[in-house]
């Protein structure tokens, strides 16, 4: 089975898609299980016969709807029936979620949208495969300045040098800021490493007048908060 060559009358397939849309647009948040959102999203490049087959395998090589929409384009395609059309389409889908959840905390106090900023970094880092490092710069209404790409690799001196955090501050005019990286392990618990570069670039901003309101590590099965456990 091809993406372009799905086998016609195997079920009703016009009547099937009407069922799904009207289920979609009637039925609220929970209308559709995982596979009939992956069956409704694939109709885009699939334009007949059954999706529910190719559905059905990309939850079974990926797990879970979520690392469907997140894992990489050419995964995506190693699973049968699924072309780059396809691949295209699952793909909008999570930047779409990602512009979404980014949109909630852009020009907003970051602390008083915490539970949004969550949402943003779980749904923008949680699926990664590497670790990669990030600084959420922020001005004196907490409003987010910047958030710069530190880099991807293990979170430690070698990688992340306090000073230049700080520098950086200054240059973009912050005057606090919010670490966050994530744990491809899944498992978001901070490492002995996390808790030291935490409170070296704490130090270092306090001499300088940046406060470091916390570091946040995110994992597939949540994440944690330093300033929320007392490491900071």
């Amino acid at each position: 089975m091809t993406e372009t060559g799905q086998r016609k009358g195997a079920h009703d397939g016009a009547g099937h898609r009407a069922r799904l849309r009207k289920r979609l647009l009637e039925g609220g948040a929970e209308a559709l299980a995982d596979y009939e959102v992956l069956e409704y999203l694939l109709f885009a490049a699939i334009k007949q016969g059954d999706t529910k087959p190719v559905a059905k395998a990309l939850l079974d090589r990926f797990g879970t709807l979520a690392h469907v929409l997140n894992a990489e384009s050419k995964a995506l395609q190693s699973v049968k029936g699924v072309g780059e059309t396809s691949a295209a389409a699952l793909k909008s889908v999570a930047l779409a979620a990602r512009r979404l959840a980014r949109s909630e905390v852009q020009d907003k106090p970051v602390l008083g949208s915490w539970q949004a900023l969550l949402d943003y970094l779980t749904i923008d880092m949680a699926h990664l495969t590497v670790e990669r490092v990030r600084v959420l710069y922020l001005n004196s209404q907490n409003r987010l300045i910047q958030d710069h790409h530190v880099g991807d690799g293990s979170i430690d001196e070698a990688a992340i040098h306090p000073r230049e955090v700080i520098r950086r501050g200054l240059d973009v005019g912050a005057t606090a800021l919010i670490l966050v990286h994530n744990h491809p392990s899944g498992n978001p618990e901070p490492s002995r490493a996390d808790i030291q570069i935490t409170n070296r670039i704490a130090e270092a901003g306090r001499l300088l007048g940046i406060t470091v309101h916390d570091h946040v590590i995110v994992g597939r099965s949540g994440h944690v908060s330093l300033r929320s456990k007392g490491l900071i």
